[in-house]
């Protein structure tokens, strides 16, 4: 069945302008137009604006969606499978943090006993379980499940003053390279120099041990795997070939 945009945005829950923002940046195209030249979408087309809205729903950024979508190994029911696992995840995460703020209640008024570790438990598990979702199959393939383990253990069993360290320490790496990329600063002179210091500190939150080859293959997934891209240029493009780019040229 074909649609007009105006079927296909009422279809979908998503705005006509919309749908032609997508045509403009060559998203989503018409698959014909009629004499009056209205655009027209079909069955290819539906089910694209369902991955579309799929990978925005999980945070992709449009043009990530783009190079995803359009690569020639895309494979629709592969990509069906991901979504799902992801968004059990996130439904995962979001159960925890229900029942922690549902204990913390309970605390409030005096009817149960909540400890600090509890208190921020939902947090970490919530943030191993999205890693495990989105990366556990790459690092445990690159690094083995006794590396990935023990990692994953070293966060759950952080206290609350280095899992808030642990957080502070990423959003400063995110803000910085930021402020690097849109200065048009090169990461080989001390701004690089400092973000690489910076990486390496975050990465011995979890790792137990930390090698320079390590760190460096670590970067080198970043830049080939779409995921890591989506989410350290989620603000600004170029944060991720930054890091890249100074940690290679920084650790030795």
């Amino acid at each position: 069945m074909d649609y007009t945009i105006t079927e296909l945005a009422q279809l979908a829950g998503v705005s006509a302008r919309t749908l032609r923002y997508y045509d403009q940046i060559g998203l989503l195209r018409p698959v014909a137009r009629t004499g009056g030249s209205y655009r027209l979408y079909g069955p290819a087309e539906v089910d694209r604006l369902q991955q579309i809205l799929f990978y925005k729903a999980r945070g992709l950024e449009l043009d990530t969606i783009a190079r995803l979508l359009d690569d020639p190994d895309f494979d629709g029911l592969a990509a069906m499978q991901e979504h799902l696992t992801a968004l059990q995840q996130r439904q995962e995460r979001l159960a925890g943090l229900i029942r922690t703020v549902q204990d913390t209640i309970h605390a409030m008024k005096g009817e149960r006993e909540m400890s600090d570790a509890e208190k921020f438990l939902a947090f970490k598990q919530g943030l191993v379980t999205a890693n495990e979702a989105e990366y556990g199959a790459e690092a445990r393939q690159n690094y083995g499940d006794a590396a990935v383990d023990a990692a994953n253990a070293r966060l759950l069993g952080m206290s609350r003053e280095q899992y808030e360290a642990f957080q502070a320490l990423g959003e400063e790496i995110l803000a910085r390279l930021e402020a690097a990329v849109t200065a048009g600063l090169d990461p080989a002179e001390e701004e690089g120099q400092t973000v690489a210091a910076l990486h390496r500190r975050w990465l011995g939150f979890t790792w137990d041990r930390y090698t320079p080859a390590a760190h460096r293959g670590l970067v080198q997934m970043y830049r080939m795997d779409e995921r890591f891209t989506a989410y350290y240029d989620r603000r600004t493009a170029g944060c991720t070939e930054f890091l890249c780019r100074a940690v290679e040229h920084w650790v030795k």
